[in-house]
């Protein structure tokens, strides 16, 4: 399959528990995940909180080292990687969290935050990546000004959008979100997401998507993984899986999602019944 990008292959994490030297035990975290990610798609995760969706994302960003199981991207082990192989992954797969904030440093400009990963892979001189620095910023929406700012400037949003010019610097093939609107408020999440899917066309990028919100998730996916207990129980088109759904758990999160229009109307029935 040479559209896939990413596979996770039976992937399971395993924490341990406090407890005595005789009673020790471990938290399942992930169970046997197996998933894979296509060029150019974005794949969704959903599911409530522990789920397990976030520990998985950190094991493909290699921050976290799965019990078993293994993690290809672009047919590499990634946990096999290192050196100059290890560099070139982790310039073709970036990530944006949930809080920028604490991932940027305080002292540190905008400019500075952005060009890091340049500084970090050697890549071009200092004209170049301050170009490339501007170059990032108008991506997502910020005029050059924005370089010479700080993180405490700057709102929530303003923020966010740093965080994806970081991360779309290197010109990466995939980007791994984890919650990176969550923090936001309702108008600013649609901005957020509007950028991140007009990126994907003008950059040719594969997201991975994780989200508890399954609106966020029908709106930027083209496939979506639903994930309970620390295993996915479906994964299919967007669409089926938000009109047709197979699973209880998936039909349960659906049915948990208001209505606002059912509240309205049993309003009016309360009213014309007074």
């Amino acid at each position: 399959m040479r559209d896939v990008l990413l596979e996770v292959q039976n992937v399971s994490k395993d924490f341990p528990l406090g407890g005595t030297l005789w009673s020790r035990g471990n938290l399942r975290a992930l169970d046997d995940v197996t998933l894979d990610v296509r060029l150019g798609e974005t794949l969704g995760i959903v599911g409530e909180s522990g789920s397990g969706k976030s520990t998985l994302l950190r094991i493909i960003l290699r921050l976290l080292r799965p019990t078993t199981g293994r993690v290809l991207f672009e047919q590499r082990d990634v946990w096999s990687l290192s050196g100059a192989k290890l560099r070139q992954a982790r310039c073709r797969m970036q990530a944006v969290f949930q809080d920028p904030t604490s991932s940027f440093n305080p002292r540190q400009s905008i400019g500075e935050i952005v060009s890091a990963p340049l500084e970090v892979h050697h890549v071009g001189t200092l004209a170049s990546r301050q170009a490339k620095v501007l170059e990032a910023l108008e991506l997502v929406g910020l005029n050059a000004s924005f370089a010479e700012r700080y993180p405490h400037q700057l709102s929530g949003g303003q923020r966010q959008r740093v965080a994806i010019a970081r991360a779309i610097i290197l010109r990466p093939l995939l980007v791994l979100a984890d919650e990176p609107t969550s923090a936001l408020d309702v108008s600013v999440q649609a901005q957020i997401l509007n950028l991140l899917k007009g990126m994907k066309r003008e950059l040719g990028l594969t997201y991975v998507f994780v989200s508890h919100n399954l609106g966020v998730i029908r709106y930027v996916s083209d496939r979506v993984a639903v994930m309970h207990l620390g295993r996915v129980v479906e994964m299919g088109p967007s669409e089926a899986i938000f009109t047709n759904p197979k699973h209880a758990y998936t039909k349960a999160l659906l049915d948990a999602v208001p209505d606002p229009d059912l509240a309205w109307r049993e309003r009016r029935k309360a009213m014309a019944g007074t």
